[in-house]
């Protein structure tokens, strides 16, 4: 049983300033002391880098399309450990899921963390028809609570005055104003804001900013006692070792059972068990691509995979020229390394080191950006080469959930492994797959296999799929 505080920031679509708001109450309230865990519905990596930053905790994701519906409690429960308040950013609109359903929205969420939901509501261009929309929302699904309206893009005090008005005669109390304010805007370009790693400096300066308007805007008393009304979520929280003691069966589709206690779970790591006479304690070092081009990850996967009984060892492939003492293997997860080719391509030792490491056998493992650093090359400029492929931008955006299966045997899953993963790029590798892809989506090849390495556009979360840690761990141990 988990008894914390819990809000959930949802919006009626994308664009109404769910992050602006969700970001900037974490910031506020940890200004006033409090320990804020921000968390975020969805796949989404570039938000829980601004939650992080406000919050000075990981971001955390809760996505029950990647990771199953049973893992959202317990993931939140070990997210927000220790923590004196919750905040949940949601994705899309409130009702928007997978498809033509809910499933995966920021409602399916909130009804899985028994969370009320304060509602973000763009003012910008209407008034009391203001009271019509809130009133949609509160009502179309009985089982979420918008229990509060957060008015964003309010124009002047007679408009706010309007707007209140309406809504109190709904019932619907207004927890906050924000009158329009392009000085707390946060840059974008083609996959959405730009992520903390690429502008720490001026996203915190940003964020402080952030945090003081919306304090001033805000109820943070209203929001702390909304917070409060949640009652005690009925779960343990998850745990990296527990979930690797449960996953041995490999039905990715039905996430294993992680709502044992930790502390009675203690699996047998690889560096127990493989060594030599002269060293039976090493731990294999499993290097994770980290830094402004390198910079979608989450935190589960280090967790799951020292829980599997590697060390992990950051790597930052634009400033670090050799891979860390000792690699094993190498996960390249996703980021934006088409904004940072030229100086990815400078960096020649590193990028050697990486094909020497795949050369030898050694696990790669490359999602998205990390397909398109081992390509020969990225936009004309030369990558690792790790792959015969060529990778380069495109004007396409290719966008979302994907339901595959191994297409063979390799380091992360044995052939025919079911996963449920997500795509979000605008660039293109061509061939797009080598003659043993990565993955069958439906009935098209996907990625590429060869040898130990394993290189895809797919994006999994591996705390749905625990098992992906202990094979990367062993065949680095081995």
């Amino acid at each position: 049983m988990v008894s914390l505080p819990r809000v959930v920031v949802a919006a009626p679509a994308s664009g109404q300033g769910k992050t602006t708001v969700a970001t900037g109450l974490m910031a506020a309230l940890r200004a006033r002391g409090l320990k804020v865990s921000g968390h975020k519905a969805g796949p989404d990596y570039i938000d829980p880098g601004y939650h992080a930053l406000a919050t000075g905790r990981p971001g955390r994701n809760l996505d029950p399309v990647l990771c199953g519906e049973e893992l959202i409690a317990p993931l939140f429960a070990h997210g927000a450990a220790g923590a004196d308040i919750a905040v949940v950013e949601g994705v899309m609109g409130l009702f928007d899921g997978r498809g033509r359903t809910s499933f995966g929205s920021t409602a399916h969420v909130a009804r899985l963390l028994d969370a009320p939901v304060l509602l973000v509501v763009d003012a910008a261009s209407q008034g009391r028809s203001v009271a019509a929309l809130v009133a949609g929302f509160a009502g179309f699904d009985p089982r979420v609570r918008v229990a509060g309206v957060i008015l964003n893009r309010v124009g002047s005090a007679w408009h706010e005055e309007i707007l209140r008005a309406a809504l109190d005669d709904l019932g619907v109390p207004v927890l906050g104003a924000l009158r329009r304010d392009d000085g707390v805007m946060t840059p974008s370009r083609h996959l959405g804001l730009v992520p903390v790693a690429e502008r720490e400096g001026p996203a915190r300066h940003a964020l402080d900013r952030l945090g003081a308007v919306v304090g001033a805007a805000v109820d943070l008393d209203a929001v702390l006692r909304l917070a409060t009304s949640a009652g005690p979520l009925p779960t343990a929280a998850w745990s990296p070792e527990a979930a690797l003691a449960g996953s041995s069966r490999p039905d990715p589709n039905h996430p294993v059972d992680t709502t044992h206690p930790a502390d009675t779970c203690h699996p047998t790591r690889p560096a127990d068990r493989v060594g030599g006479p002269d060293r039976p304690d090493r731990r294999p070092v499993v290097a994770v691509a980290g830094g402004p081009a390198f910079s979608f990850s989450y935190p589960e996967t280090a967790e799951l995979l020292a829980a599997a009984g590697a060390e992990v060892a950051r790597v930052d492939p634009l400033r670090d020229e050799a891979l860390p003492p000792g690699t094993a293997a190498l996960v390249l997860g996703g980021g934006f390394p088409e904004m940072h080719v030229a100086d990815l391509a400078a960096n020649e030792p590193l990028r050697a080191d990486v094909a020497r490491l795949a050369r030898s056998g050694r696990p790669v493992i490359a999602e998205c950006a990390g397909l398109l650093y081992l390509a020969r090359e990225l936009d004309g400029q030369p990558m690792c080469g790790v792959l015969d492929a060529s990778a380069g931008m495109t004007g396409r955006l290719t966008l979302g959930y994907r339901d595959a299966t191994a297409a063979a045997d390799s380091v992360v899953a044995p052939a025919g492994a079911a996963v449920r993963g997500h795509e979000f790029h605008r660039t293109a590798v061509d061939p797009p797959h080598s003659r043993d892809p990565a993955w069958m989506v439906g009935d098209r090849p996907e990625g590429f296999v060869r040898g130990s390495v394993h290189a895809s556009y797919l994006h999994l979360h591996w705390a749905g799929y625990p098992e992906l840690a202990r094979r990367v761990a062993e065949a680095a141990a081995a």
